[in-house]
C-alpha cells in the first residue's frame, strides 16, 4: 500500500524516521523533503497558494499515494487539496482561497492527520490567538528539537536552534501558517468523501487536541485517536503505538503487495 509521509513546517522527512523502522512491510513507504523544511529556502512562502509542494508530492509517487498520513502545517495543506474538490459548495467568499486543485493530482484513498491545526468555527479565533501563535511559535519548533535530538541536548542549545528556525521561516512562512489555521473553518470537512483519521496528543500545546477531535467529527468517516502522555510529535514520541494506529486504520484498504518501482525524483523517497 502505497503511503507518502509529508513533514510540517520547519521539520523535515527525518520526523518519520522512528515511525518508519516500526510500520509493517506492507505499507510502501515515500517521504518527501517539502520546502518548508528546517533547512529550506523561504521563497515556498512568497506565493498566495502554497499547497503547491504538496500537490507534486502526491504526484511524484509512481501509481499514486494509497494513504496520506501528514503532520501539522502539511495537514493543513492536504485538506485544502482535498477541499477544493467540493469547493463548488463552498461559501461564496471562501472559494478563490479553494480554487480547483490541478487535474493531474491523483488523490489519496485515505488520509492521517496528525497534529492538525483546525478550528470550526471563526469564533474560534481571537487576538489571543494570534498573540500565542505569534509570540510562542519558537516553542513549537524547539519542541520539534527537543523530542528528536539525541538526548541531553542543553535547554539553550534547543532554544537557540527553534529561533534559528523560526528566522529562517520567517515573517512570510508565519503568515501563510497562520493564513491557513485561519481558513480551517470554512473547509468543506463535511464533503471528505474518504476515511481520515485524527491523531492527537493530550499534552499538545501547539494544536488543541478537542479541535483535532472535532475535526474527525465533522469528517463522514472520521476517526479520532489521542494518545496519552503525547505533545504535537505522535510519530517521534510513541513511534510504536502511532505504527500501531496507522496499521489498524489502513489494514482495510490494503492491497497485495507490488513490485517495487525506481524512485524517479530526488526530493521523494521510498524508505
Amino acid at each position: 500500500m502505497r503511503t507518502l509521509l509529508l513533514h510540517g513546517l520547519g521539520s523535515s522527512r527525518a520526523i518519520w524516521d522512528r515511525f518508519e523502522s516500526r510500520a509493517p512491510a506492507w505499507l510502501e513507504l515515500w517521504d518527501a523533503e517539502l520546502p518548508w523544511a528546517s533547512t529550506g529556502d523561504s521563497g515556498w512562502s512568497h506565493h498566495a497558494d502554497t499547497t503547491g509542494p504538496a500537490a507534486r508530492a502526491l504526484a511524484a509517487v509512481p501509481g499514486g499515494a494509497d494513504l496520506v498520513v501528514a503532520h501539522s502545517f502539511a495537514a493543513s495543506m492536504l485538506l485544502e487539496l482535498l477541499g477544493r474538490a467540493g469547493a463548488a459548495t463552498g461559501p461564496e467568499s471562501v472559494r478563490p482561497a479553494m480554487a480547483p486543485a490541478a487535474p493531474t493530482v491523483p488523490l489519496p484513498r485515505a488520509v492521517v492527520l496528525v497534529s492538525p491545526f483546525y478550528r470550526p468555527g471563526t469564533g474560534d479565533f481571537d487576538w489571543a490567538a494570534i498573540d500565542y501563535y505569534l509570540n510562542d511559535f519558537h516553542r513549537i519548533l524547539e519542541e520539534g528539537i527537543r523530542v528528536s535530538a539525541p538526548a541531553g541536548l542543553p535547554a539553550e542549545i534547543r532554544a537557540a536552534m527553534g529561533c534559528r528556525v523560526r528566522e529562517r521561516i520567517g515573517p512570510y512562512g508565519w503568515m501563510r501558517f497562520f493564513d491557513a489555521y485561519l481558513r480551517t473553518p470554512f473547509l468543506p470537512v463535511a464533503d471528505l468523501a474518504l476515511p481520515l483519521l485524527v491523531v492527537a496528543g493530550d499534552g499538545d500545546f501547539a494544536a488543541r487536541p478537542g479541535d483535532g477531535r472535532a475535526l474527525a467529527e465533522a469528517a463522514p468517516d472520521g476517526r479520532y485517536a489521542l494518545l496519552a502522555d503525547c505533545g504535537h510529535f505522535a510519530m517521534v514520541e510513541h513511534p510504536d503505538r502511532f505504527a500501531a494506529l496507522v496499521a489498524d486504520f489502513a489494514r482495510p484498504l490494503s492491497a497485495a503487495d507490488t513490485a517495487p518501482e525506481q524512485i524517479l525524483d530526488t526530493h521523494l523517497e521510498r524508505t
